[in-house]
This record gives structure tokens, C-alpha cells and sequence, in this order.
């Protein structure tokens, strides 16, 4: 059964904080977006498996320990997903990247897939998927069952504004799926846009309209 995580931390509130805010520019949302990413990356991989290995220090052999087991990848949603990858691979550089197209149709809401290329190997890798928003939660239910069909079977889902409708679908689709979210928020509105939000995160990151 995947978990949970809301994250209360007071970094994480300060940032969202400033990008909610319509005043906020598009280096500095940019800039934020990959920050809350490398902190929602560090609290999702706690459970990540270590092994001891020996190695020669400047003093004396020693045991240390590294990340052990499956590789790992990151698989951004596109567009706004993107924005959230370099922040991750600031701690994980060694990680492969794929990608998942989908748009929102602006009358059914619902996700329409267009483009999907990812590692040979992703049935081998633990996934981290990301998207900075989780609205009805269709887009990312729908990239995560073609990661499964592709044999992902660790599969992580990292978003930084969350509303409870897509929180619950998410959860009630992929139980096995690990889940961090920065902030949930209040509700949908009739667009489909999370309130109170921060609008459209694939344009602030962009600077497109």
C-alpha cells in the first residue's frame, strides 16, 4: 500500500507561499518549482534500499553506504513536469528521464496522451512521477497505468499543489503508489483549476499565456 505524505515543512510552506502569488515572476517561479521538487525528492526517497560498501579513505578502509538495488528514473508529465526535474536530478543525477505527453480537454477535462518515450529499461528502474499539480487527477492516473503496462512495479508520484478530488482518485486507482504533495488544497472550480492554487503552472514556468 503506497503512503501518503503532505508536507508540513516550513520550507516547503514559505515556497508555495511565493508562488501562489500572481506577483511572482517567471525566473523565480522557475527557480522555486525546482527547489519544492528536490525537497519533495528527498522526503520520497527515505525508503530507498542502501548497501554497505568498503572503501579507502585519505585514513584508513572503512564501510560505507550506498544507494543499493533498482536504478531510478524520473518521468515529468508534460509539459508543467518538466519544471520539476532538474531539481530532482540535483540530488539523483544518475537517473534516466522519460517522458509523458498529455493535455487536459478543455470541455471533458479529461486527459488525452500524445507523446510517451521512455528508458528501455524503465520496467527495471523505481519511478518517480512528476507534476506540479494534481487536479482531477486524470493525467496522472493515466501515466502511471502506462507505466505499469511498460512493468513498472515501484512507482512514486511527486506534486506540489493538490486538490482532494485528485488526491482521492489517485489513491483509489493506484494503492501501490507512494505519493507526496506540497500543500492540498480546497476544491476544484467549474474550469477545473485547483482553488486556491497558483493558476497555470505549465505557462508560469514557461512565461507563455
Amino acid at each position: 500500500m503506497g503512503k501518503v505524505i503532505i508536507m508540513d515543512h516550513p520550507l516547503i510552506k514559505h515556497k508555495i507561499g511565493i508562488i501562489r502569488e500572481e506577483s511572482t515572476g517567471t525566473k523565480e517561479f522557475r527557480e522555486i518549482i525546482s527547489e519544492i521538487a528536490m525537497l519533495e525528492c528527498y522526503e520520497s526517497t527515505r525508503s530507498i534500499p542502501l548497501e554497505d560498501v568498503e572503501i579507502q579513505t585519505p585514513i584508513t578502509k572503512t564501510t560505507v553506504q550506498r544507494l543499493a538495488g533498482k536504478k531510478l528514473a524520473i518521468v515529468p508529465i508534460l509539459r508543467a513536469g518538466l519544471g520539476m526535474v532538474s531539481g530532482i536530478q540535483t540530488l539523483i543525477p544518475a537517473a534516466k528521464v522519460g517522458h509523458i505527453g498529455m493535455y487536459r480537454d478543455p470541455e471533458s477535462l479529461q486527459p488525452v496522451e500524445y507523446y510517451c518515450k521512455l528508458p528501455s529499461d524503465i520496467e527495471e528502474r523505481e519511478v518517480f512521477v512528476v507534476d506540479p499539480m494534481l487536479a482531477t487527477g486524470g493525467s496522472a492516473c493515466d501515466a502511471i497505468r502506462q507505466l505499469k503496462k511498460h512493468g513498472c512495479q515501484k512507482i512514486h508520484f511527486l506534486c506540489i499543489i493538490a486538490a482532494p478530488q485528485g488526491l482521492e482518485r489517485l489513491q483509489k486507482e493506484h494503492p501501490d503508489v507512494s505519493i507526496v504533495v506540497g500543500a492540498l488544497d480546497d476544491h476544484l472550480n467549474e474550469q477545473g483549476y485547483i482553488v486556491p492554487g497558483l493558476g497555470d503552472a505549465g505557462d508560469r514556468i514557461f512565461g507563455t499565456k
